[in-house]
């Protein structure tokens, strides 16, 4: 899921707020989301 989701944010199809929704759901893990975002989940 993590390449899946990875390619929609970058395509523009997700947005930053879906991503994190991936993490409280379990899908993906909080350094997935930094390595997608390029942000920290408190916003770092």
């Amino acid at each position: 899921m993590f390449e899946k989701i990875k390619r929609l944010y970058e395509m523009g199809a997700w947005s930053e707020q879906r991503v994190r929704e991936a993490v409280a759901k379990g899908i993906i893990t909080a350094k997935e989301f930094t390595e997608i975002t390029g942000k920290g989940l408190l916003g770092e």
